[in-house]
């Protein structure tokens, strides 16, 4: 049985992983902060509380891995929204170490158990802000835009051990998380939420929010044989983003 491990794992868009991947036939490892998003998970799960800034805790939950197949590096944390002279370093640091120093420690510690096996697939959640520059939102598009570097890195790296790397870029993504920088964007530009929301839709082709499902499911198609010449690449599933900072 294929094994995946899926960092906030326990709602959203990594619950949402953890679903596909086992609608598949994986085992389904997650971590997560949110003990009480944990255990709302499937019993078959694997389920461990675990901040993936403490490379301790991480390295405990995967060397107890009994193998593994795909790492999903999904952690991440939106960060504050604000221009960039009221943004405090505790805030970058904090936004930065979560979405970046997360994805590079669960690479860290994932790979050798991959290379011991030969073949592996690493995919980080990365995010239309790794792609665009978004006002008012530097620290987490600086770090979305470093985790493809480091995405990029790592299918250079490890290629030759016949591991891929992959980056996902949601685009707005229907959700708890979406709905704290709608409230965040439409306090700092004076728009109301359903303005900033529109806004967002009106920003892509598709004219619509992505759904976690979709996330999730190009997820699997990248953890999966059909895509075992698929390595190096930045993926948007977001209905195609023209506008990131939605504007009436």
């Amino acid at each position: 049985m294929k094994t995946v491990l899926i960092t906030a794992g326990g709602a959203g868009i990594g619950r949402a992983m953890g679903e596909a991947f086992a609608a598949q036939g994986y085992q389904v490892w997650v971590t997560d902060v949110d003990e009480d998003a944990l255990a709302e998970c499937p019993d078959g799960w694997h389920r461990h509380a675990c901040d993936v800034t403490d490379e301790k805790a991480l390295h405990t939950v995967i060397s107890g891995m009994p193998g593994l197949d795909v790492l999903c590096a999904n952690a991440g944390t939106a960060g504050p929204t604000a221009r960039i002279e009221d943004i405090t370093l505790e805030e970058w640091r904090s936004c930065v170490s979560v979405n970046l120093e997360g994805a590079f420690l669960a690479a860290k510690h994932a790979t050798p158990k991959m290379k011991t096996a030969g073949q592996g697939a690493i995919i980080v959640t990365s995010s239309t802000a790794g792609l665009y520059g978004y006002p008012n939102r530097a620290p987490y598009s600086s770090a979305k835009w470093a985790v493809i570097g480091l995405m990029k890195t790592l299918a250079m790296e490890l290629g030759p051990f016949g591991i891929r790397a992959n980056a996902i870029c949601p685009g707005a993504v229907e959700g708890a998380r979406m709905e704290t920088v709608l409230a965040r964007e439409a306090e700092a530009k004076g728009m109301t939420r359903d303005a900033v929301y529109h806004g967002y839709a009106r920003g892509t082709s598709m004219q619509r929010f992505v759904e976690v499902t979709d996330i999730a499911n190009m997820a699997v198609f990248l953890g999966s044989d059909a895509a075992r010449l698929v390595s190096g690449q930045v993926i948007a599933v977001d209905g195609h983003t023209e506008n990131p900072d939605p504007k009436l």
